[in-house]
């Protein structure tokens, strides 16, 4: 799987925060999860173009 998410850019939100490795793992299947489902979405609705609304 490709990484979704930059672990500098969750460093950076999260810097009061330590930060398990596996935290990032499963970040990145949660936004792959988001990311089918918007996907899904907006093939229901018959576009290609994924917009902010299929969130």
């Amino acid at each position: 799987m490709v990484d979704l998410i930059i672990k500098t850019g969750v460093q950076d939100e999260l810097d009061d925060n330590p930060i398990s490795p596996h935290f990032y793992e499963a970040l990145d299947e949660e936004v792959a999860e988001l990311l089918e489902d918007a996907s899904r979405r907006a093939e229901a609705n018959e576009r290609k173009t994924v917009m902010p609304q299929d969130l």
